[in-house]
């Protein structure tokens, strides 16, 4: 820990800082409770993302609604519920948190969240890049209390800052004044959002509370929100720079000595060999990040019915250790980022998503580049809606977004899935409409008694899909050939088709996976041999149905947007 921190403040500041974690570390270990669980993850973890007040129901906290739900209808289903900052916020659906430390009372409190987590794992979100103006931090900044001194950024308007990587058209720079006159702070993603100064070792020392009060609460993880902007430099990008990953590591080390159960999960919205980086050796920093080019080329590829992209990209990824694995998701409460497909995706590719957006009822978000363009930066839209044109035939669509969650759920890595993919929603226009933000698009709070009524009725889109989805989702947990860290090799045989080998750690157990990403009928055709010694035949563990294998040879012929799990079964 001393030497992160003295890179990061120097020797002399890292000793006083150190000495004060080790003391936050004493009275944490003391009062932590430690759970029984597993160490590692495996093929039955899978990740609920949703909002605290996804469902709503009359006359109960959203919490014990959501609490009820999931008990009733997931149990055995999912083990993790990533629910969404549900602390006390000013803007922007939760991540503008007021107060890091409570629970927002209209949800309920943390008695609640305490309750998820005896049913499951949980993933907290510490949104620690800013917080509200309307916090108490910033509020004690504005009135110049000692307290608060340098807790935020304050720069210039005049100075340069077109190396500043933008997640955002918005200004930089907001304009606020205080007791003391103007001040111009930083604001990364919005003026409601201020930019904390890690620079000052006593905001550190704050976040270091925070984040062991989230492990006594119950959290099984903790997600560090847009992360990769943590530490500004000047003259430099401001992202992704090496004091952000030394802080990263110094958590990790906090962590391991506390609770050496708990993972942090990085969410850094960025082309791959960024993200990746946040890994660190493997054994140091990030034990997940999320897998951002996932949902852009898989959608490229039910777009243009050719997987090449998503195959060619699937092809290069790496374990980083087997203490390390990928969140894979495709639909997020956030929108579909398309910077991470750069460099995969040529510009023309972007922009044909672009307008297949528009035409299927969605929205485009902008970032500036700096040099005073601008450029996409993320499709708000439903990933339902996002797949299919809205004048194709329901049951297609099903099928399509069904085809789609299969190559999400059979990929290495753990699936983390968004509430409105399980429930079958569509675009959510009204509340674009209602609130001005195209991400509203697909956060729409749903009612229990209608969804209930919905789940229930098998003609019903939603029943349809949860069914469907469920049901693929246990017969993923069965099979160690899923397991996070197992073996997956691109098979190439037919551009058409996403096809991949998985092979479970201990070598025994092989499942090829064929997802037919196009509208047109497609045989894939590959030499067994090259996949499995004396292959005997191959069974789809989706529907049951057998396949031959005939001199070595495996010919299938899958409809538009088949979906196929074949275990390989070979003689003993």
């Amino acid at each position: 820990m001393l030497e992160k921190l003295s890179f990061v403040y120097g020797e002399d500041k890292a000793r006083w800082i150190l000495d004060e974690i080790i003391k936050k570390i004493e009275a944490s270990a003391a009062k932590h409770q430690k759970q029984d669980s597993k160490s590692w993850v495996d093929e039955k973890d899978i990740i609920l993302i949703t909002y605290g007040d996804q469902i709503r129901e009359e006359g109960r906290t959203a919490l014990s609604s959501l609490k009820d739900f999931v008990e009733e209808h997931l149990k055995g289903v999912i083990s993790t519920i990533h629910i969404l900052p549900f602390y006390p916020y000013s803007s922007d659906d939760g991540f503008s948190v007021i107060d890091y430390f409570k629970v927002n009372p209209e949800l309920g409190n943390w008695e609640e969240i305490e309750g998820l987590a005896l049913q499951f794992d949980l993933i907290f979100d510490a949104v620690i890049n800013h917080i509200s103006v309307k916090s108490e931090w910033f509020a004690g900044y504005l009135k110049g209390k000692e307290e608060y001194r340098e807790f935020f950024i304050e720069a210039d308007p005049r100075a340069d800052f077109s190396m500043v990587t933008r997640p955002r058209t918005l200004p930089l720079l907001t304009s606020f004044q205080g007791n003391e006159g103007e001040k111009h702070v930083w604001t990364t993603f919005s003026e409601d959002q201020i930019d904390i100064n890690y620079k000052n070792g006593k905001v550190l020392l704050r976040i270091i509370d925070l984040l062991l009060f989230y492990l006594e609460k119950g959290a099984k993880a903790i997600r560090l929100d847009a992360i990769g902007y943590l530490w500004k430099e000047s003259g430099t990008s401001c992202i992704h720079l090496e004091q952000t990953h030394k802080l990263i590591q110094l958590f990790r080390d906090i962590f391991e000595t506390v609770s050496p159960d708990t993972r942090i999960i990085t969410e850094t919205n960025v082309p791959h060999k960024e993200n990746i980086s946040y890994f660190g050796n493997g054994f140091n920093e990030a034990h997940m990040v999320y897998q951002f080019p996932l949902p852009p080329l898989t959608l490229n590829a039910f777009h243009t019915g050719n997987a090449r992209h998503l195959l060619e990209w699937a092809d290069t990824l790496e374990a980083s250790s087997e203490k390390t694995t990928f969140l894979n998701f495709l639909a997020s409460h956030d929108g579909i980022g398309v910077m991470p497909a750069k460099g995969i995706l040529s510009e023309e590719e972007v922009e044909a998503m672009v307008e297949k957006t528009r035409e299927h009822g969605g929205y485009v978000s902008y970032k500036n580049n700096g040099d005073g363009t601008k450029s996409a930066y993320e499709l708000n839209i439903n990933y339902f809606d996002a797949l299919s044109s809205p004048y194709e035939d329901e049951e297609l669509k099903i099928k399509k977004f069904i085809c789609s969650q299969g190559i999400l759920l059979c990929l290495a890595g753990v699936p983390g899935i968004y509430a409105h993919s399980l429930l079958g929603s569509v675009n959510y226009r009204d509340g674009v409409l209602n609130t001005g933000i195209n991400r509203s698009i697909n956060r729409e709070k749903l009612q229990r008694v209608e969804l209930e009524k919905e789940l229930q009725n098998q003609e019903h889109r939603r029943s349809k899909v949860f069914g469907r989805y469920t049901g693929l989702i246990g017969k993923r947990r069965a099979e160690k050939a899923f397991h996070p860290n197992a073996g997956q090799k691109v098979v190439h045989g037919n551009e058409h088709v996403f096809s991949l080998l998985r092979t479970s750690r201990d070598g025994r157990d092989r499942v090829l996976c064929l997802n037919n990403v196009s509208n047109e009928s497609q045989t894939f055709s590959i030499d067994m041999s090259k996949l499995a010694a004396e292959c005997r035949g191959l069974t789809d563990i989706i529907t049951g149905k057998n396949h031959e294998v005939r001199e070595n040879t495996l010919k299938i012929e899958l409809e538009p947007y088949d979906l196929m799990w074949l275990k390989i079964m070979v003689n003993d």
